[in-house]
Parts: structure tokens; sequence; C-alpha cells
């Protein structure tokens, strides 16, 4: 019962704590991606972003694929043997 007791007293002292500043990271992305080197916005950020486009633009391409092969197999007539 007295651990309920003292527990205010140890959030509030746990939020008082003082913080290590951060560095404002903004700036330097959007000089980053406001430069003009003649990339799209949605690559300029690196290795990262250019693996991500291709993933989601071969995953795009071959569910497109799949989409139109299913779609081509069902417009065909089932033959009457």
């Amino acid at each position: 019962m007295r651990h309920l007791l003292s527990l205010p007293r140890l959030a509030s002292r746990a939020f008082s704590t003082t913080v290590r500043q951060m560095k404002n990271k903004v700036p330097d992305k959007q000089k980053v991606f406001l430069e003009d080197n003649g990339l799209p916005v949605h690559i300029k950020g690196g290795t990262t972003d250019v693996l991500l486009y291709r993933l989601t633009m071969t995953i795009t391409l071959a569910g497109t694929g799949f989409s139109l092969y299913w779609l081509l197999l069902a417009s065909m007539p089932k033959s009457k043997a």
C-alpha cells in the first residue's frame, strides 16, 4: 500500500527530470529535398527511398499482371467437350 501512495511522487519526479535537447533536423532535410539535382522528390531520400520505390513498382506491376491474367482466363468460354 505504501508503494501505491508514493506513486504520484515518483511519476512527477520522472517527468520533471531534465530532458536533453534534441537538434532540429527539419532544416537539414528541407535542404536535401529542395536542392535541384534532377531527381523526383520520392527518391531524393537516398538508397532506402529508391529501394522502396522499386519494390512498390514491382508489386504494382505483378498485381496488375496477375489481375489481367485472371480477367483473360475468366473471359474465355469453357470448352464443352
